[in-house]
């Protein structure tokens, strides 16, 4: 039976866009008719139009989570708020302290009225849209930078990107997942054979950067577990990767743990639904 239709497994992973340019996903539980936007980095039009192509009514959103205060996951705040406004949704925006006062999205969208706001912190247990949300901490160059575990009764999709190492927090978080949405930012050779200046590719490979697929791979080797149904790739680099690579290390890393989980890749400019 398709997961997605089996009420044990109310929870849906909708991945709007991902990478460099805008990331912005939609946890939907299918029990509560209501979903959570982690980041939002997408424009209006874009962000509307994958909603629409992703069956979820953007009005049932009831929160947006910000993992970190970097424009690709914040830039598009303002306008999809403004969106959201008109079609009577105003959903409660939640961040760090450091993170909202950091961005300068986040700001603007609050000083405008746009949004309420609530802070959250490493270990928070979050209650959004029927779901418990658990917080924890990611490692990346930014005032703070975060990933989530949503949990619905027994189902559970697990959501870190952004990060240059996985913390034992983390592993812990990610821990008996259905669905995890992993970082496999980019290709180490691709990477240091490529045309980006020296300190860039200091900065993405460092324990501050992005995840390479071998770290993926290697994180995901120990996460991988029966119940893992669908692994997706997140924030591919376009420079430094491809979209096959991630797809056949983190296969490779589910072969040797004997799981029988699906890989999917996440794509800057299109949707991919879990």
């Amino acid at each position: 039976m398709d997961s997605s239709s089996d009420m044990r497994f109310p929870l849906r992973l909708h991945v709007l866009g991902s990478g460099s340019k805008g990331n912005a996903a939609i946890i939907e539980n299918t029990l509560a008719g209501q979903g959570v936007l982690v980041d939002c980095g997408l424009c209006k039009r874009d962000f509307l139009a994958r909603c629409d192509e992703a069956g979820f009514d953007p009005a049932a959103l009831t929160a947006i989570l910000i993992t970190h205060e970097h424009t690709d996951h914040t830039k598009g705040l303002g306008v999809v708020l403004r969106g959201l406004a008109k079609s009577g949704a105003r959903p409660l925006l939640l961040a760090s302290p450091a993170v909202r006062d950091a961005g300068m999205p986040l700001g603007e969208a609050l000083q405008q009225g746009l949004c309420d706001f609530a802070p959250f912190a490493a270990g928070d247990i979050l209650q959004l849209a029927g779901m418990d949300i658990r917080v924890f901490a990611t490692s990346h160059d930014a005032a703070a930078s975060f990933g989530f575990r949503f949990q619905c009764g027994a189902d559970a999709v697990g959501y870190m990107t952004d990060t240059g190492v996985a913390t034992d927090g983390a592993r812990s978080a990610l821990a008996g997942v259905r669905v995890l949405a992993l970082e496999a930012n980019h290709d180490r050779t691709m990477l240091e054979a490529g045309e980006y200046p020296y300190h860039l590719k200091l900065r993405i490979a460092s324990d501050c950067g992005h995840l390479s697929n071998d770290q993926a791979a290697e994180i995901l080797e120990a996460l991988a577990h029966e119940g893992l149904q669908t692994v997706v790739a997140m924030h591919v680099s376009q420079n430094n990767n491809t979209y096959r690579l991630p797809r056949e290390v983190l296969e490779g890393a589910l072969r040797r743990s004997g799981c029988a989980a699906v890989v999917k890749v996440a794509y800057q400019d299109r949707l991919v639904s879990v």
